[in-house]
């Protein structure tokens, strides 16, 4: 579905501005992953298959089953992003508000999709057919299924949003399906370099390497391994050179400090 004039041309020139990257966002949605009851499982796997296609999360918001919160997020960050992508809140029970959130939010009616209707009539027999289930098919006006191979019920996309169920199985055959959609940018190159060495010793010459290569992005995670404390330390970059250069200076820096480096 082509996208609005106004809102492509705005998402183009922040793209340039970055350089080129396309960036995505993404909302869960549910009080079940808020209260701990749920534990998400949608956003590796989001970020490792986006990356693949040249497309950085650059953000990731966890919200509750209200409707004002969820249209405020999803035209924030529709604005900002390339790609907006929100799981959970789909299904055919009193909570999941998300497709009349996401209409309020485009200005759009809440609506019947037809094919969306007759989908989920193929799938269930015609004694287990109900206004809950068939309430499954209520889309805003104009939107774009998106085909659930696992069962059945769809999910939509408008403009640069696509929603999602929250079901780990069902979203991630979702998400194999509809990713022809997306259009990458630069890919993103990364390289890791592992330290037997605390993160405090190697804070200050550590920012000496980030302002040195300013093209990169340089994080810092300690860890706990066979009674060792150690640092792992990763570069990021769409210039593969310049990571290589970074991870070398970094190298350089685990040597000064009388450690061995060793690739993550």
């Amino acid at each position: 579905m082509p996208l609005k004039s106004k809102a492509a041309a705005r998402r183009w020139r922040q793209k340039n501005r970055r350089g080129g990257v396309v960036t995505a966002a993404l909302v869960i949605i549910g009080n079940e992953v808020l209260s701990g009851r749920t534990q998400d499982a949608n956003l590796k796997f989001l970020a490792e298959g986006l990356n693949g296609l040249g497309v950085r999360l650059r953000e990731a918001r966890v919200i509750a089953d209200d409707e004002p919160t969820i249209v405020a997020t999803v035209n924030e960050l529709r604005r900002r992003d390339d790609y907006v992508f929100t799981t959970g809140g789909i299904g055919p029970t009193h909570d999941d508000i998300t497709a009349a959130a996401i209409a309020k939010a485009f200005k759009r009616r809440l609506e019947r999709n037809a094919e969306a209707e007759a989908r989920l009539r193929r799938h269930y027999r015609p004694e287990d057919i109900t206004e809950a289930r068939m309430s499954m098919a209520d889309m805003p006006e104009g939107a774009t299924l998106i085909d659930n191979p696992v069962s059945r019920a769809p999910g939509f996309q408008i403009e640069n949003v696509f929603v999602l169920p929250g079901v780990p199985r069902i979203m991630q055959a979702m998400f194999d399906g509809l990713k022809a959609r997306l259009k990458g940018g630069k890919p993103v190159f990364s390289k890791a370099v592992i330290a037997y060495i605390p993160e405090g010793v190697m804070a200050a010459p550590l920012e000496d390497v980030q302002k040195a290569y300013p093209e990169t992005e340089i994080g810092s995670y300690p860890f706990f391994r066979l009674g060792k404390v150690g640092t792992s330390l990763v570069v990021r970059s769409v210039d593969h050179q310049k990571v290589n250069a970074a991870a070398e200076a970094i190298r350089g820096i685990i040597r000064g400090l009388g450690g061995q480096p060793e690739e993550g």
